[in-house]
């Protein structure tokens, strides 16, 4: 019960990051009985999607949602002062963890070399790279190894995030709503942003008190 009180919230974020798992695997066929296969259920997508095209859809989906999230836990602390690191890295996770099954559907189904023939392609390639070392070092043991430069490592989510919008809009896929959501955040990062609103909350709960 102790250690439900102190990380409910990681455990929150990693049982929604993995719900959606529950619709994959209504959409594949994973057979043991001679050896192992792995099948696509014709006739299993929604929304007139095929059900690779489904597939697609709900892994990129929950990846770019799951950054995005992220991306947004600054400007929360900005403007309330709510702040809970490993929530974060719980976050970080869901997004390298979805980022990966989309990137790994895409090679079972189009072949690695496939990445490499459109800009699209290749920008989510660049972002899947960018997220292994990100991924691999979201933990407390990483924080205490690289001390300072963990910080560092973790500002490869920018151009992680401009990469993954890049891949999105020439896919002319619902990019919209998740650059506006990245953009406001970008903007709270500003200094004088940043110190005006930080100011703003201090005052306010000042007064409260």
């Amino acid at each position: 019960m102790q250690f439900i009180k102190k990380n409910y919230g990681w455990i929150l974020v990693s049982l929604l990051a993995s719900l959606p798992l529950l619709v994959i695997f209504k959409m594949v066929d994973i057979n043991f009985s001679n050896g192992f296969s792995l099948n696509l259920i014709e006739g299993a997508g929604a929304e007139g999607k095929t059900t690779l095209e489904m597939l697609y859809h709900v892994s990129g989906e929950f990846a770019i949602r799951w950054m995005t999230a992220v991306l947004t836990c600054t400007p929360f602390f900005i403007l309330f002062g709510v702040h809970n690191l490993y929530v974060r890295q719980a976050m970080g996770i869901a997004t390298a963890v979805w980022s990966f099954i989309h990137f790994i559907i895409f090679i079972l189904a189009e072949g690695f070399l496939e990445t490499f023939t459109q800009v699209n392609y290749i920008a989510g390639f660049i972002a899947i790279i960018f997220l292994i070392p990100l991924f691999f070092t979201s933990n407390k043991g990483s924080m205490r190894f690289l001390k300072s430069n963990w910080k560092k490592l973790q500002s490869f989510v920018y151009p992680i995030i401009l990469l993954s919008l890049l891949h999105i809009v020439l896919l002319d896929k619902t990019w919209l709503i998740y650059a506006i959501v990245v953009g406001l955040g970008m903007m709270l990062r500003i200094p004088f942003v940043k110190k005006y609103f930080i100011q703003r909350r201090k005052k306010r709960k000042t007064i409260k008190s």
